[in-house]
């Protein structure tokens, strides 16, 4: 595989799974979406062929990572050059970028009632927070776009997501696709998909399970930047753990598969 392939593969691959993605969360929480309400297991399988359909597009060129956490893990599992590992994280961040700009004009009529409401937004004096409160906190639309804890404490959610993504990426390594260094085959696409419904319905709960720098925190950089009215913040206090969570996590699981299968 060429850089050029790995980058466009990686870029197109994380905008899909991203737009779909984001798509099901835009869907279950937006006023006027017809599955407004539809609940956990609508995003949890939403995800998950989210994922399913990202990797598929992308597996041709680019053996469908679609996530910085997973190269990590191929890398230390050696199924990745180092090398081109800078490839694949640019091509991911890029693609959830976009994906998540996809999204907003998507449901950008849903945006706007959603946040014009003022069941959702108050009276637009605000809360009686201060104004650099209300723009640090998350925003009542940030859940489409980005992840967050239901109980804000440190350890615990940086745990949350380095446990999560020890099984997801574990799962890809032992599934005996990757030693050719050409990422997942048909089948692994699908069993890695279903894992990701997996993870979301029993580990989902603490912190959304973002499982993946990329698909958290190349749509908080777009939420920070579109246009939307009362959009509130992007709240990048919290916005490290995502990251920091799964790429520990991606590491551990690479270690774990160099000394107990290889």
């Amino acid at each position: 595989m060429s850089s050029h392939d790995i980058f466009i593969g990686e870029t197109i691959g994380t905008a899909v799974l991203t737009l779909l993605g984001g798509g099901v969360c835009a869907a279950v929480t937006l006023k006027r979406s017809k599955a407004m309400n539809a609940g956990w297991l609508a995003i949890t399988f939403g995800w998950g062929f989210a994922v399913l359909t990202g990797a598929y597009i992308s597996a041709p060129l680019s053996g469908a990572h679609l996530n910085p956490a997973v190269t990590l893990g191929l890398a230390i599992e050696g199924g990745t050059k180092w090398s081109d590992v800078p490839v694949y994280l640019g091509g991911q961040i890029l693609g959830a970028m976009l994906g998540a700009v996809l999204v907003w004009l998507a449901y950008y009529g849903q945006f706007h009632a959603h946040l014009t409401d003022p069941e959702i937004v108050g009276d637009g004096v605000g809360d009686g927070k201060s104004v650099e409160a209300r723009e640090s906190a998350a925003g009542p639309v940030l859940g489409v776009f980005s992840t967050g804890p239901e109980i804000r404490n440190v350890v615990q959610n940086v745990v949350t997501e380095v446990i999560a993504t020890v099984v997801l990426v574990l799962a890809i390594l032992t599934q005996g696709l990757n030693g050719d260094g050409k990422g997942l085959g048909v089948i692994g696409v699908l069993i890695t998909a279903l894992v990701v419904v997996g993870i979301g319905l029993s580990l989902g709960g603490p912190t959304g399970y973002a499982i993946n720098p990329a698909r958290d925190l190349g749509p908080r950089i777009v939420h920070s930047l579109i246009p939307l009215p009362n959009k509130g913040g992007s709240d990048w206090s919290y916005a490290w753990i995502p990251v920091v969570g799964p790429l520990i996590g991606g590491a551990i699981a690479g270690g774990i598969y160099n000394i107990a299968f290889a």
